[in-house]
């Protein structure tokens, strides 16, 4: 394949590509030409232009296929408009001549088509500067397009529109003569040509004035008839001509307008026309569906056609042309629906309404806003109201004629449904955003539709009560008001038949409308409904006028109101179940004598009343399943085996009474078989045969005259098939009306009259309203899908007996009707194995299968292929149900056989399905000794040219085994693959289905291949380059499901081989497709974008936009449709989610973007967040189509400048805003955006710092202008999430204040750079507090005011308003939702569910917990901040007014607390009510809680979920803070009487229970939930939690509760052990182990207290603490034991190195934790010094051998030098933990302790040792660690030599340090050593290192000191010798003097060196001079007998004392500062040790 990249033809390479593949090479050729030419060097293409020329044209008689042809000619033309043109018009004649040749055979078909090619695509592509030789060229093409066959007239056509296109207005003088010669092929036998003579004419009608004046009749006529019996791609391309004409002959282009005088068409005759075809058709008598019509009914392809032509129609016009007028077309629409044509029979009638419907949804739905669609809907109410005053007037009018009155009504029933329907679609679609329609007093929309609810017809009473639906479902708040309204009405209007029913209706479509609303509806409401419907049916049987309505609407209302789901029916169930009881006759007696009684109408009554309690019995099964317990399952039987025995004496009542009661009848057997196939078909076992015999009889129409076909054989099948079976027509945007055409009964006929029931039950995804079919087709429907589910629990014998009679049945019905019945039977018999496959069950033995292979194997060779498609799928069913080798095996060679030796279509067709199937349904494995054959088979019949139907189902069963057969396939890919390439190249592209099947094989190849398509073997290489050119091809294609097949291949090669798929030319097309017509090919192209962005959506971006610059650069952009513009492709896919209704879509679209968004939005943050803003400020605009007038304008001129055409200069409206997005974003779209800003801010939070730093931001900006940070765009933050928050749009409201919360989260704390103190957030206070208001009006939804209440609680809490009277606002809004809370229940008139209450009530609690908790720790805080120094008052006076005193926020919660504390109580008490297990439900108080009714406890268990922690950690500091409220409690009195129910007055119990009960509930609730904290609980719930638990640990009366109770204590810290283990985060962890030392503590206190009172009574008795005399400590009931483990689990995680065993070769440095790391270690330290003191003196040796070890551990882990000195946190709290323990060792066996003591000391010396430890390590530490042994523990270790060796050791070594600091640090510890007080343990020291000291201190002459630090070392050395000297006894002072004070004077300067001395030398002189005249005076004597034995020291001195004082008077004047030398840096510890 490289060989054919190059500019000429490889001619060479060619000849040596064998035969097969040489068509491939020349494709390859041609497509490499085809990239090369457009970025090729002009001048090397003229230079090779001549031999290029030869070689195309040469091909051109090589006859090329179909794909080649068209590259061909592309080249062909680009290469002229690129090069010179002087050959072209040799190249024109020359291939005219092949076009005039008279060879007619197939061979040179080929030749022919690829010449006609060609002149189309000069034609286009140079047009103008062919001159005048296009009459020559037309008329040619037009003398062959009359003998032509039909692959060549399609060729000729689109060449044609080619020609036209290219020459534009130029070639008017041939316009007549194409249009003479191509009209009357509109009625081609061939689809494909009928596409094509669309084409052409479309192009035509663009500059062919006559199309749209003067023959604009004659073309809608042979439109008209170009629809009749045509295929869903004609009808596209005829509609799209009609629409298009008629557009243009309305509003013409103005510049054909100004070169004719041309008289315009009316908008009336123009929808005259239109309506001509809706109503008549193309004249002609045509049968429909099998069954002849009364009358000369419209074809029913012609009423679909034509209704996409008034789509195509209005969609031309655009937006705002529908905005103007509307009312006309309105009222035109309304009035086809009403006319006697369109209505002659009732399914006729529903196809009409539903193509009208469809018309308005397709015009109102996509092209207006939201502003003009509210509009539009005063126009539909006007309409309605209009109809229904003229209905009213014939109702109340009995004397005008009576016949033509009926018609009147009946046909305004079909208006008022297409009305009604359209005005709930708009309304739904709306949603909040249609408050002002609903509101508006003048439009009265609800007293219009509620009138409709008494209109004398059914279906539009119906069609009222679900457009009631849509409007409680857009606006909830009205659901309540209206159920009231109706229930109300139908109490006073009891005696209207009309008024019943429809008020029923509505109410029922209510109700089932309430799972849509989450806030639901008050509880009460469902008690209502239960009265009305009791009384409804006890009054039925009073007037007989009213039973039949009065009996079906209670029923009605029963079923509806088991749509609210088992927590409101569980109340009403024992009713319910009485009802169904009394409904059924009890006995076989009273059935018997029941058959005797009654005439026609009590039957009638009977047996809707029957039929309406089976309904509601399916309804409560459906949606109560819980409810289902053994028992109610029992009792509801019992009216259901009734039912059954009841179906058998319904036929011969029928006979007596006579047939009008057959609907009755079947509605009873409908309801029956729906309820039995939702119960499990055990409990109906004893029932089965007589079941099955009415099941049978009902699907094999034994009893029904008509051929009634099952709707469900096209689900049973698989969705793959579709392609055989054409119901790919439900995938595209014309469903709707597509259905109508199914061959199927009644198909596509779904209306709510059919079946009353569907009015409350859940709408079918993906169907806007609910369309029951009728009852005819809805009954076998339910009997199929009962027999699936019955026939797997059926003994084999019957199985067999059914098998048989479904053969004799086939075998006794003729023509139609067999077809009917067999279609039935195959969708029973697949129903069943479907069945049994589900139920892992077989099929039974042999000759079950037989009789079952005969079956399905008869219908193989049906002529309909829908039979045929449905036997293979039984085929392979049955395979995978008996699943056995043999069966298969028999199965796969009786089809080999047939395929072998068949002939005809049929069988072939239906056999090589069989294959398929087989291998679908057994997979690979089961069928591989089989593939060799199945594929050798598949391959030779999908080469037969003959028969395109045979290739397309042996390709498409060639799919499904390569699917199914997965790796073992890979052996059959090459020839697989060569053989699609061969077809893709050779079938005409007229025979899509073979394009279609080839895409789906070339996808399964490229899935077989998988991974190994990256590799770069010879072999995988020509695979891949294969699947590239395949395709390549399919892209080409015209057919658009080809070009999704080809984008899915593509989509598969970019996920296995990514870097083999160009993205530079996939992007653009896939922008292109976005555009398309053609749902599915949207849909394809949206999804590939999908898995693009995911990896690469930068990429994809960049190569979008290229193409927007390339459509505005180049000369092709008339033929790209793209709206990209600087928005780029993310801009494109928010407009699509704008226009787009398909859910899979719209989801993708939402995941494209949502990729783009997570890998782009930090680099491109301005790009992004200014999309979204566009979107969102969408809402304030006015002008409701078009999103901004200035900006439309902008970019018109623009497109101006571009494009100055002159057809473009008069461009009318019509035309214009085609291109741009007309339609403002919708609210969806608003909310998605909204999502997206928030998503930003958290991509952002991970990303950089600065995006959240003011300062950095603005640095980092200047270095790099380029980048960007979300802190600069904070003003439009605020802004989005302010215009979302206040929007109309409820949804909106939500994401805006979670947006806003969100910013005021991460911005609170950013500080504002230009005022100090201030933060860039208090700027935004208007915005934030304008926000929130809204929120908490009186009207606002409940979960909005809980969400605002969040945000309310987020911003007082983020400390960000620093004025009083600003935070008093948003406060206000706080303390008015409080006072709704303490109103108490049911005070307010109820629109919501009361948990909506509970949820709102809560959410204010939960705001107020919040606040109070900041109030609190800022006052916390602030006390323990020492108070402000008073300096520089003077100065900071300015700033000083702003900033809150500490407790501000305290004063404006203090007023609300004590009944704050009350309310946060009850909701404890609440919670920890709901949280109790299931077992314990019935302890739960009867009338609910405080905050929750009995009723909504699940869901309201939800909402407690949501706000117990914030309001436990509150009430915990109330709690505390009062001790335990007992000072509140005495006032509390005055104010139980409004807290309601539940917070139960506390005046009766005493104080001290009082606290008890208080505590336990606290503690209880917090260990409960730290039990089992799901992994999906937030973090902050549990942080909360713990702050809860420690505040409590606060309060003294707790403390002793929690001591006093020792288990308590256990299982609390075994909770927070087991937390430790689930849980990571180090805060939390840090809490921890704060709970855990106030547990300690407070076990402490309560130990400290017995001991204390023990001591006054008696000092004997038994030892107190844990451990008693024994030691022994036990698990689970010991507090020490409990904590050990918790923190020994603490140490080890973060020191692993504690755990290690033995000693090992080489010892890790210690090293450094974290802060957080460290403060947790010395956190568990500090704890487990604390434990020994709760144990017995035997307790405290059981532990403290661990702790011990421990401590020492993590002293040796975590003793590091530092650069500053400091002691690390651990350390320190290592050190502390030493001290604590060794001082306290009252009463403890005197030699186990020495033991201990000595062997901790040994081990810190062990790892002290200098050689072991190393460099880095804090030596002084473990020095210090030394030292504290000797002072705190010095009895245990006197005359220990080997310790006190190594003490000296380590002292002598620290001595001899290099760093002047240790040293310093050595002396200060020596000093504390040798001051000890026990003698005999500092004398040894004093001896050891005393010298070295003086050593050390006589060197300092030579080394005098050069830093502060060594000054430092030598004044603390001195410091030791003076203590020294200071101890001595009086004689031996002089010796030790006399070493003292020479070292002293050797210090001294002499006057000259003085001055030009260091300040740390001259520092050591003051320090000399000073001490030695400290010291004279000390020891005179001592003194002066050593300076007497030295006189030069004298001499010395005296010098010194002298030039000091000379100096001290040159200093008086500045000595008022001391200048002492103590200044020098000092060393502290943190904590003192000693």
């Amino acid at each position: 394949m490289e060989l054919a990249h190059s500019l000429l033809l490889n001619e060479e390479a060619l000849a040596h590509v064998t035969e097969a593949k040489r068509a491939v090479f020349i494709f390859e050729w041609l497509r490499f030409l085809d990239k090369v030419l457009i970025a090729a060097n002009k001048v090397d293409v003229k230079e090779k232009q001549k031999k290029l020329v030869e070689q195309l044209t040469g091909l051109i008689s090589s006859s090329p296929g179909p794909p080649t042809r068209k590259l061909l000619a592309k080249n062909l033309a680009v290469l002229y408009s690129i090069g010179d043109t002087f050959t072209v018009f040799q190249t024109l004649d020359k291939c005219n001549d092949i076009i005039k040749s008279k060879d007619d055979t197939a061979a040179y078909l080929p030749t022919k088509l690829a010449a006609v090619a060609c002149v189309g695509a000069f034609y286009e592509r140079m047009g103008r500067m062919l001159g005048s030789s296009f009459p020559e060229t037309i008329n040619n093409l037009l003398k062959a397009l009359k003998s032509a066959e039909s692959q060549g007239r399609s060729e000729i056509l689109l060449s044609l529109q080619k020609v036209l296109s290219g020459l534009g207005g130029a070639a008017a003088s041939c316009h007549r003569d194409i249009y003479k010669n191509t009209r009357s092929m509109l009625t081609d036998r061939s689809m494909a040509v009928r596409c094509a003579v669309a084409k052409c004419l479309l192009e035509l009608q663009n500059e062919a004035v006559f199309i749209w004046t003067t023959e604009l009749e004659n073309v809608a006529t042979l439109c008209f008839k170009a629809l009749e019996g045509s295929t869903y791609g004609v009808r596209v391309a005829v509609s799209t001509l009609l629409g298009t004409a008629m557009a243009t002959a309305l509003m013409p282009k103005q510049a054909t307008v100004m070169r004719q005088n041309v008289k315009r068409a009316t908008l009336e005759e123009v929808l005259e026309l239109m309506a001509t075809g809706f109503l008549r058709g193309g004249s002609g008598f045509l049968k429909s569906g099998g069954e002849m019509l009364k009358g000369a009914s419209v074809s029913r392809e012609v009423r679909v056609g034509v209704t996409q032509a008034y789509v195509v129609f209005v969609t031309t016009l655009g937006g705002q042309w529908l905005e103007r007028n509307f009312a006309v077309f309105l009222s035109h629409l309304l009035e086809l629906v009403a006319h006697p044509r369109a209505t002659q029979t009732h399914v006729e009638a529903v196809y009409s309404r539903r193509c009208l419907s469809f018309a308005l949804r397709a015009t109102l739905g996509g092209l207006l806003g939201e502003k003009a669609q509210i509009a539009a809907a005063k126009e539909i109410c006007l309409a309605i109201s209009k109809q229904m005053r003229a209905v009213e007037a014939v109702v109340n009018d009995p004397s005008s004629e009576s016949r033509a009155g009926a018609a009147d009504v009946s046909a305004s029933q079909h208006v008022m449904v297409c009305a009604l329907k359209e005005l709930g679609s708009l309304v739904q679609s709306l949603s909040a955003t249609a408050a002002p329609l609903i509101q508006e007093p003048s439009i009265g929309f609800l007293e219009t539709v509620t009138s409709v609810l008494l209109h004398p017809s059914m279906a539009a009473r119906l069609a009222a009560a679900w457009c009631l639906r849509c409007v409680a479902v857009a606006l909830p708040y009205q659901l309540t008001p209206l159920l009231e309204r109706c229930a109300e009405c139908i109490n006073n209007l009891k005696n209207s038949p009309e008024a019943v029913s429809g008020y029923s209706f509505a109410m029922a479509a209510l109700l089932g409308g309430v799972y849509q609303c989450p806030l639901g509806i008050p509880h009460s409401k469902g008690k209502m409904v239960v009265s009305i419907a009791e009384d409804l049916l006890r009054s039925a049987a009073q007037n007989s006028r009213l039973s039949l309505q009065r009996t079906q609407a209670g029923w009605l209302l029963l079923g509806a109101l088991m749509t609210l789901g088992p927590s409101l029916v569980r109340y009403h169930l024992p009713k319910m179940l009485l009802l169904w009881r009394n409904v059924f006759p009890r006995s076989q007696k009273e059935l018997e004598a029941e058959k005797a009684r009654g005439d026609s109408f009590s039957w009638q009554v009977m047996l809707e009343g029957r039929a309406g309690a089976l309904c509601a019995m399916r309804s409560f099964v459906a949606h109560c399943p819980e409810l289902l317990t053994e028992d109610v399952i029992r009792r509801l039987m019992t009216p259901i085996e009734c039912a059954m025995t009841m179906m058998s004496h319904v036929p011969a009542v029928i006979k007596v009474h006579g047939a009008h009661l057959k609907a009755s009848a079947a509605m009873v057997r409908l309801r029956l078989y729906d309820i039995l196939a939702l119960l499990p078909p055990k409990t109906y076992e004893g029932s089965f045969n007589a079941l099955l015999r009415e099941l049978v009889a009902e699907f094999t129409l034994t009893d029904n005259s008509a051929n009634t076909t099952t709707s469900l054989l096209r689900s049973l099948c698989h969705y793959d098939d579709s392609v055989l079976m054409g119901s790919w027509l439900q995938e595209t945007d014309h469903k709707s009306i597509e259905d109508q055409l199914q061959p199927n009964s009644a198909s596509g006929s779904g209306a709510l009259e059919h079946d009353p029931s569907s009015i409350y039950l859940r709408v079918p995804a993906g169907e806007a309203v609910p369309g029951p079919l009728p009852l005819g087709v809805s009954v076998i429907d339910a009997s199929v899908a009962l027999f699936g589910v019955v026939f797997p629990h059926v003994s084999f014998k019957h199985r067999l007996q059914m098998l048989d009679h479904f053969a004799e049945c086939i075998k006794q019905a003729k023509g139609v009707r067999q077809q009917a019945v067999q279609l039935n039977i195959f969708t029973a018999v697949l129903s069943a194995l479907k069945g049994l496959a589900e139920n892992k069950s077989s099929l039974g033995p042999e000759e079950v299968r037989k009789s079952a292979l005969a079956l399905v194997m008869g219908a193989l060779d049906n002529p309909n292929p829908i039979l045929r498609c449905a036997a293979g799928e039984a085929l392979g069913r049955m395979a995978q149900v008996v699943g056995e080798a043999s069966f298969i095996a028999r199965m796969a060679q009786h089809s080999f056989d047939k395929l072998k030796s068949a002939r005809d279509v049929v069988s072939r067709t239906g056999h090589s399905l069989a294959l398929g199937c087989l291998h679908r349904y057994v997979g690979g494995i089961g069928s591989g000794q089989h593939l060799k054959t199945s594929v050798s088979i598949l391959l030779a019949l999908a080469q037969d040219a003959t028969c395109h139907e045979v290739q397309t189902w042996a390709l498409h069963s060639l799919a499904l085994i390569v699917d199914s057969s997965g790796p073992m396939y890979r052996g059959y890919v090459e020839p697989t693959l060569s053989l699609v390439l061969t077809l893709l190249l050779m079938v005409p592209p007229s025979h899509t289905e073979v394009h279609q099947c080839l895409g789906r094989c070339l996808g399964a190849l490229i899935t077989t291949v998988g991974p190994e398509l990256q590799g770069n073997s010879v072999s995988i290489s020509t695979i891949r380059s294969s699947c590239l050119v395949g395709c390549a091809i399919m892209q080409d294609h015209s057919d658009s499901l080809v070009q999704a097949a080809a984008i899915s291949c593509l989509q598969q090669l970019h996920m296995f081989a990514p870097r083999h798929v160009n993205l530079s030319s996939l992007v653009p097309c896939l922008c292109v497709h976005l555009c398309s017509s053609h749902l599915l090919l949207r849909r394809a192209a949206v999804a590939c974008l999908r898995q693009l962005a995911q990896r690469e959506a930068a990429e994809v971006c960049e190569y979008a936009m290229s193409l927007a610059r390339r459509a505005g650069d180049g000369k092709d952009n008339t033929s790209i449709n793209l709206n990209i513009t600087e928005t780029g492709l993310e801009g494109v896919l928010f407009g699509m989610l704008d226009r787009e209704t398909d859910r899979r879509l719209c989801s993708d679209i939402h995941d494209t973007l949502g990729h783009m968004l997570s890998s782009l939005a930090v680099e491109k943050l301005p790009h992004w967040l200014k999309l979204c803003k566009d979107v969102l400020a969408a809402t304030t605009e006015v002008g409701g189509t078009v999103a901004s007038d200035s900006r439309r304008k902008e970019e018109e001129d623009d497109s101006k400048k571009d494009e100055m055409d002159d057809d473009i200069m008069f461009t009318s409206l019509g035309q214009d805003d085609k291109s741009k997005p007309s339609v403002a974003p919708r609210w969806v779209t608003r909310v998605f955006a909204a999502d997206c800003l928030c998503r930003i801010i958290h991509l952002c939070e991970n990303a950089d710092k600065a995006h959240f730093d003011l300062a950095a931001a603005r640095v980092a900006k200047t270095k790099n202008p380029e980048g960007d940070f979300l802190v600069l765009h904070l003003c439009d933050l605020i802004r989005m999430a302010f215009m979302a928050a206040t929007d109309h749009s409820n949804q909106l409201r939500m994401a805006g204040l979670q947006a806003l919360e969100d910013i005021i989260k991460k911005f609170a704390a950013v500080p504002e750079p230009e005022f100090p103190g201030h933060v860039i957030l208090e700027q935004y206070q208007a915005n934030v507090g304008a926000a929130l208001r809204p929120a908490f009006s009186p009207d606002t939804p409940s979960d909005i005011t809980a969400k605002a209440c969040q945000v309310c609680s987020a911003w007082i809490g983020s400390g960000v308003v620093s004025d009083l009277n600003d935070l008093r606002r948003v406060h206000n809004l706080l303390v008015s939702s409080l006072d709704k809370v303490q109103a108490g229940k049911g005070a307010s008139s109820q629109l919501y569910s009361e948990s909506a209450t509970t949820m709102e009530k809560l959410a204010v609690l939960k705001a107020w917990a919040e606040v109070f908790v900041v109030a609190m720790n800022i006052k916390k805080e602030s006390q323990s901040r020492p108070a402000r120094p008073a300096q520089g008052e003077d100065e900071e006076v300015g700033d000083e007014g702003d900033v809150l005193p500490p407790d501000s926020l305290m004063t404006l919660v203090q007023p609300e607390l004590p009944s704050l504390s009350r309310l946060w109580l009850a909701v404890l008490r609440d919670y920890a009510l709901l949280s109790l297990p299931a077992e314990f439900s019935s302890q739960l108080p009867p009338e609910g809680g405080a905050f929750y009714t009995p009723e909504t406890i699940d869901t309201a268990r939800l909402h407690y979920r949501n706000s117990w922690a914030s309001v436990l950690h509150a009430e915990a500091l109330w709690l505390s803070s009062t001790g335990f409220g007992t000072a509140e409690d005495s006032a509390e009195g005055k104010s139980a009487s409004i807290t309601g129910p539940g917070v139960a007055s506390t005046a009766g119990k005493n104080p001290d229970d009082l606290v008890k009960d208080r505590l336990h509930l606290l503690l209880g609730i917090s260990i409960e939930f730290l039990c089992f904290p799901r992994a999906e609980e937030p973090i902050e719930d549990v942080m909360s939690c713990l702050h809860a638990l420690c505040t409590l640990m606060d309060s003294p009366n707790a403390r002793t509760h929690i001591a006093e109770d020792q288990l308590l204590a256990v299982e609390l810290l075994n909770v927070l052990h087991r937390l430790l283990l689930t849980r990571d985060p180090q805060s939390m962890q840090l809490q921890v182990t704060t709970v855990v030392q106030k547990t300690i503590r407070a076990a402490q206190e309560h130990l400290d207290h017995i001991r204390s009172s023990r001591t006054v009574e008696d000092a004997g008795g038994e030892e107190l603490g844990e451990g008693g005399d024994t030691g022994e400590l036990l698990p689970g009931k010991s507090l020490v034991f409990a904590a050990m483990e918790l923190l020994v689990f603490i140490l080890v995680r973060h020191l692993p190195q504690l755990k290690s065993e033995g000693k090992e070769s080489v010892r890790q440095k210690p090293q450094h934790l974290c802060d957080d790391s460290s403060r947790l270690v010395a956190a568990s330290v500090t704890a487990l010094a604390e434990l020994p003191s709760l144990c017995s003196p035997a307790g405290s040796m059981t532990i403290l051998p661990t702790v011990l070890f421990l401590i020492t551990g993590v002293l040796r882990e975590t003793a590091v030098k530092t650069s500053d000195h400091s002691v690390s946190v651990p350390v320190s709290a290592a050190l502390q933990a030493i001290k604590t323990i060794l001082s306290s060792r009252a009463g403890r066996s005197q030699t186990q302790w020495s033991a201990l003591v000595r062997s901790s000391l040994a081990s810190v010396l062990e790892f002290s040792q200098p050689d072991v430890c190393g460099a880095g390590v804090d030596e002084v530490s473990l020095l210090t660690a030394v030292t504290l042994f000797l002072l705190s523990a010095s009895s245990e270790l006197i005359g220990v030599s080997v310790l006190q060796k190594g003490c000296i050791e380590r002292f002598r070594h620290g001595l001899g340090s290099e760093d002047p600091w240790t040293q310093a640090r050595c002396y200060q510890l020596l000093l504390s050593v040798f001051q000890h007080s026990c003698r005999s343990l500092s004398a040894p020291y004093i001896h050891a290192l005393a010298p070295v000291l003086v050593e050390k201190l006589k060197s300092v002459e030579h080394h005098r000191p050069s830093t502060a630090a060594e000054l430092q070392a030598v004044q603390e050395g001195v410091k030791v010798l003076e203590s020294l000297v200071a101890m001595a006894e009086e004689h031996n002072r002089v010796q030790l003097l006399a070493l003292l004070v020479p070292t002293l004077i050797s210090y001294l300067l002499d006057e000259t060196s003085f001055s030009s001395a260091s300040s740390s030398s001259k520092g050591l002189h003051e320090f000399a001079l000073q001490n030695l005249m400290h010291i004279g005076p000390l020891y005179p004597v001592a003194f002066k007998t050593v300076m007497g034995a030295a006189p030069e020291l004298k001499t010395r001195l005296e010098a010194a004392i002298r030039s000091r004082q000379a100096n001290s008077k040159a200093k008086a004047a500045a000595r008022q500062p001391q200048p002492s030398v103590q200044a020098a840096p000092t060393i502290k510890l943190k904590t003192s040790f000693f």
